[in-house]
C-alpha cells in the first residue's frame, strides 16, 4: 500500500530534509508550511500519517490534534518540537497523538516511529474489514435457499430482527442456527455491539454458571481474580444461548431474572449487576417434553418463546441442496487453490436423495470432502462417501465389474490413495491396479 504523509513544519530547510529522508523509504509525502495550507491539501486527500511541529505561525499543535483527529480520525498524528516538555508530551497524547518527539532525534527515530504508526493503521484497517465482512457474512441476504420453508423462516427472522424481542430458534443439528442469530444480530440497532455465542451443553453445571454471571475471586478453588461473565461482555448486544435445553436446571432460574429484570448476581457476589441484552436462544429439544419430564421450567420457556422461528431440516428442502452444494464448492475450490469444478448430475442426484441426519453442516462437511478428492474439473460420484455411492450406484449386486470397482474404491479409501499400498493389499500388480483405475474411470 501506498502510505502518505503530511509534513506541517514552517521551516522550510528542515522541513524539505525530513520529506527527503521520507520518500527515499518509499513513501508519498505532501508539505505545508502553515496549519491553514495543511487543511487545503488535506481536503483534496486525507494523509495516514501527520507530522506536525508543535510552533506553527497560525497555530499550537497539541491543540491542533484534537481537530485533526475530529476530522480525519484514521489519521495517526506526530507532534515534532524544538523544546519538549513533559506537560506538552502528556497532553499531545491525551489529545489522540500517536507520539512526541523532539526535534534533532527525529532523522534516527522518524522512520522506525513511522513504521510503528503504519502498523497501527494496518491493524485498524484489519479490523474494519472483519467487521465489514462480518456484517457481510451474516446478513438473510446470505442464506441460501428458495424452498418455501426457508423463506418463511427467513421472512419471519427479517422481522423479528429490528425489534428487541427474544428469539427462540428451532430445528435439528445443523440447521444453521448460529447463522440466523448472527444475521438476527446484524439486522437489529444492536449490530455495532457486541454478539456473545455460548453453547450450553459444553460446560458443567458451575463453570456454566461461571461463563455466563462471571464470578468474584474467592467464590470457588481456582477462582484468583474477578471474572466478568458473558452476560457482561454482551451488554447492549445480543448474547446466544445454543442447546439450551441443555442447561441446568438450577441456573434457569438466573436466567429467567435476566429476562424478567434485566439483572444477575455473579458467582460469590450479594451486589446486583444491571445488563441491557438481547437474548436469542436454541435448541434441537422438544422443550415441551422437556417441561413435562421436568428437565425444563415452564415459566422460562414461555420468556424464551415470545417468538418461535422453526428452521427447517435439509431434507424438507431438497431443492435447495444444488445451489448450496455450488457454493460450497466454490468456497473450498478456493480455499484449496483449485479451479471450481462443476457439478456431476449423478453427483447432485445423490446428495438430493440422502437423509441427511447432519443437515447443512454435513452437507458442507461432504462437499469438502468431494473437493479435496478431486483431482479433475467435476465433482463425481466416486468422490462422495459409500453409503452415497451404495443408494446410487447403476450396477445391481451380482454386475462383477460394479463390485469390483466398488472394491477398489473401498481399498484406495481405506491407503488414503497410496496406490502401491492398495495393490500389495488386494495382491495384484500395481499395472493391474492402474489399468484398472483406468477402465473404471476412478477419481
Amino acid at each position: 500500500m501506498d502510505w502518505k504523509i503530511l509534513i506541517i513544519d514552517d521551516e522550510e530547510q528542515l522541513r524539505k530534509l525530513l520529506a527527503r529522508i521520507i520518500r527515499l523509504e518509499g513513501f508519498t509525502v505532501t508539505e505545508a508550511g502553515t496549519y491553514a495550507a495543511a487543511k487545503k491539501l488535506m481536503h483534496k486527500e486525507t494523509p495516514d500519517i501527520i507530522l506536525c511541529d508543535v510552533k506553527l505561525p497560525d497555530g499550537n499543535g497539541v491543540e491542533m490534534v484534537k481537530e485533526l483527529k475530529a476530522i480525519y480520525p484514521s489519521a495517526e498524528i506526530i507532534l515534532l518540537t524544538a523544546y519538549g516538555n513533559i506537560a506538552d508530551g502528556v497532553q499531545a497524547m491525551r489529545n489522540g497523538a500517536f507520539d512526541y518527539i523532539t526535534k534533532g532525534d527525529d532523522n534516527d527515530k522518524i522512520i522506525p516511529l513511522l513504521n510503528r504508526a503504519i502498523d497501527k493503521l494496518r491493524l485498524a484497517k484489519k479490523v474494519e474489514q472483519l467487521q465489514k465482512q462480518i456484517s457481510g457474512t451474516y446478513s438473510f441476504n446470505t442464506i441460501l435457499g428458495e424452498s418455501p420453508a426457508i423463506k418463511q423462516a427467513i421472512a419471519l427472522a427479517e422481522k423479528v430482527a429490528v425489534t428487541d424481542t427474544t428469539v427462540l430458534l428451532l430445528g435439528e443439528t445443523g440447521t444453521g442456527k448460529e447463522v440466523f442469530a448472527q444475521s438476527i444480530h446484524q439486522q437489529s440497532s444492536r449490530q455495532n455491539r457486541s454478539f456473545v455465542a455460548v453453547n450450553c451443553s459444553a460446560f458443567s453445571k458451575e463453570i456454566l454458571e461461571s461463563e455466563l454471571f462471571g464470578h468474584k475471586a474467592g467464590a470457588f478453588t481456582g477462582a484468583v481474580k474477578d471474572k466478568k461473565g458473558l452476560f457482561e461482555e454482551a451488554n447492549e448486544g445480543s448474547i446466544f444461548l445454543d442447546e439450551i435445553g441443555e442447561m441446568p436446571v438450577e441456573l434457569q432460574a438466573k436466567l429467567l431474572r435476566v429476562l424478567e429484570a434485566g439483572e444477575f448476581i455473579k458467582v460469590g457476589d450479594t451486589k446486583t449487576l444491571k445488563v441491557n441484552v438481547r437474548i436469542i436462544a436454541a435448541t434441537n429439544r422438544d422443550l415441551q417434553k422437556e417441561i413435562e419430564a421436568g428437565h425444563f421450567r415452564s415459566d422460562l420457556f414461555y420468556r424464551l418463546s415470545v417468538f418461535q422461528i422453526v428452521l427447517p431440516a435439509l431434507r424438507e428442502r431438497a431443492k435447495d441442496i444444488p445451489v448450496l452444494a455450488k457454493h460450497f464448492t466454490a468456497m473450498f475450490a478456493a480455499k484449496t487453490n483449485k479451479a471450481i469444478p462443476a457439478l456431476q448430475k449423478e453427483y447432485v442426484d445423490a446428495l438430493q436423495h440422502y437423509y441427511w441426519p447432519g443437515n447443512i453442516r454435513e452437507l458442507k462437511n461432504i462437499i469438502e470432502r468431494s473437493v479435496i478428492l478431486s483431482d479433475s474439473n467435476l465433482l463425481s460420484v466416486q468422490t462422495l462417501p459409500f453409503e452415497f455411492q451404495n443408494n446410487h450406484t447403476s450396477f445391481s449386486s451380482f454386475d462383477l465389474a460394479g463390485v469390483e470397482k466398488q472394491h477398489i474404491q473401498k481399498v484406495l479409501q481405506h491407503t488414503n490413495g497410496n496406490k502401491t499400498e492398495a495393490a500389495r493389499l488386494m495382491n495384484i500388480g500395481l499395472t493391474t491396479l492402474y489399468r484398472k483405475i483406468e477402465e473404471y474411470k476412478i477419481v
